[in-house]
C-alpha cells in the first residue's frame, strides 16, 4: 500500500506517519506514504496558493492549478490515475468499513489536504474521486484527517500488525463496541480484575467478551444495534446475547436504585 498526501505541511505529516507500527511496516517495505508539498506545484513567486473567493466573503480558497499540478505530477509519476480523496466537512463520513473498503480495493491512494475556505470546485469536479468526512465539525486542514486515515487503512494492510486478530476483535470490526481490557497488576485502587479473565478457560473468556461487547454498544452506542438482529444469531449467540440483555438491565436499575436513595438522603 502506498499513500500520497498533499499537504502545505509535509514536516508535520510525514513525521506523524513514520513512528511507532507505521514507521516499522514502512521500514519493511510494507506500505509507503509519501507527502508532497502543493506550494511546489505554483507558478506565483511568492508560493502563493489561495486567493479571494468569487462573490465576495470572508477567508481565502486554495486554487484549482497548484493543485492540478502536483495531483497530475503525483499521477503521471505513477504512470495512472490514482484514487483520490479530498477531505471536507461536505463528504461522506469515514468509518471502519471505509477503511476496509479502501485497504481492500486500492493499493494507492491519493489524499488532499485542503485549507482555509477550502479549494476551487473544479479541482473537486476533474481530479476528486471521492469526498470524506471525520464527522460532524469542521477543523482548520485537511492534515489530521489524512493521519487518520492512512493510520486506519494501512493497519489493515497484511503484515502492518502481527495478526489479523489484532483488529479484527477491535471496536466497530463487526458492529460493536471492544469488550473492556486489563492489564498487570490484579488489583489497582481496589478494583479487581474480573476473575473470568484469571481462569484461564478461553471459551468462558471468549463469552465474557462477547457479552461485554453487547451491553457497551448497547449503554453507550445504541445507534449502532438499531440494524442487529439477534434472531441471526446461533444458539450459543442468542444466549450470550440475552445475557448481556439481563445483566445490562440489572445494572441499569441497581443504578437508578442508588440515584433515588441518594436523592432522598
Amino acid at each position: 500500500m502506498r499513500i500520497d498526501i498533499m499537504t502545505l505541511f509535509p514536516e508535520s505529516v510525514g513525521d506523524m506517519l513514520n513512528e511507532s507500527i507505521l514507521g516499522r511496516a514502512a521500514e519493511r517495505g510494507y506500505i509507503r506514504i509519501e507527502c508532497h508539498q502543493i506550494r511546489d506545484y505554483t507558478l506565483n513567486k511568492q508560493k502563493q496558493v489561495d486567493d479571494y473567493p468569487y462573490g465576495g466573503g470572508r477567508g481565502a480558497v486554495m486554487q484549482a492549478d497548484p493543485l492540478y499540478q502536483c495531483w497530475k505530477h503525483i499521477c503521471d509519476e505513477a504512470g495512472e490515475r490514482i484514487h483520490t480523496i479530498y477531505f471536507s466537512p461536505c463528504g461522506e463520513t469515514f468509518r471502519q468499513e471505509t477503511a476496509k473498503r479502501l485497504a481492500a480495493n486500492y493499493d494507492r491512494l491519493l489524499l488532499v489536504c485542503g485549507h482555509y475556505e477550502g479549494i476551487d470546485e473544479r479541482f473537486i469536479e476533474e481530479c476528486v474521486d471521492e469526498e470524506i468526512s471525520m464527522g460532524d465539525f469542521v477543523l482548520t486542514g485537511g492534515e489530521i484527517p489524512a493521519m487518520a486515515l492512512a493510520d486506519a487503512v494501512c493497519r489493515l494492510v497484511p503484515g502492518v500488525l502481527p495478526d489479523a486478530e489484532c483488529y479484527m476483535e477491535e471496536s466497530h470490526w463487526d458492529g460493536l463496541l471492544e469488550y473492556p481490557q486489563y492489564s498487570r497488576p490484579e488489583e489497582w485502587h481496589g478494583r479487581h480484575v474480573p476473575e473470568i479473565l484469571l481462569s484461564g478457560n478461553h471459551q468462558k473468556v471468549a463469552e465474557w467478551r462477547k457479552k461485554e461487547s453487547y451491553k457497551r454498544t448497547l449503554r453507550r452506542r445504541p445507534d449502532m444495534m438499531a440494524g442487529f438482529d439477534p434472531n441471526a444469531l446461533d444458539k450459543k449467540g442468542r444466549k450470550i446475547y440475552a445475557a448481556a440483555l439481563e445483566e445490562l438491565a440489572q445494572e441499569q436499575h441497581a443504578a437508578g436504585a442508588a440515584a433515588a436513595s441518594s436523592e432522598e438522603n
